[in-house]
């Protein structure tokens, strides 16, 4: 997915700590509820698409969105993660 050396530099905009990949059984779950239509970001706008993965803020407070192996690192896209 991304590159552990990638990983070492890129930091959450919101809180600055590390990223790191979601876990499969977690993304599984989110996709469950975006599915459901219960998903918004932190625009408050409607997750209508289902995530490929995503990297998670190391206080798992935070997702940022990987689509098409690119993550969205724009704090707006972030979808807050029941912590």
């Amino acid at each position: 997915m991304i590159d552990d050396k990638l990983l070492k530099w890129i930091r959450c905009p919101i809180s600055g700590q590390t990223l790191h990949p979601i876990e499969p059984e977690v993304l599984a779950a989110l996709n469950e509820k975006i599915s459901r239509r219960e998903v918004r970001d932190r625009s408050d706008q409607l997750v209508e698409e289902g995530l490929q993965g995503g990297l998670v803020s190391e206080s798992g407070e935070y997702l940022y969105p990987v689509r098409g192996g690119i993550p969205s690192l724009v704090i707006d896209s972030a979808i807050s993660l029941d912590v």
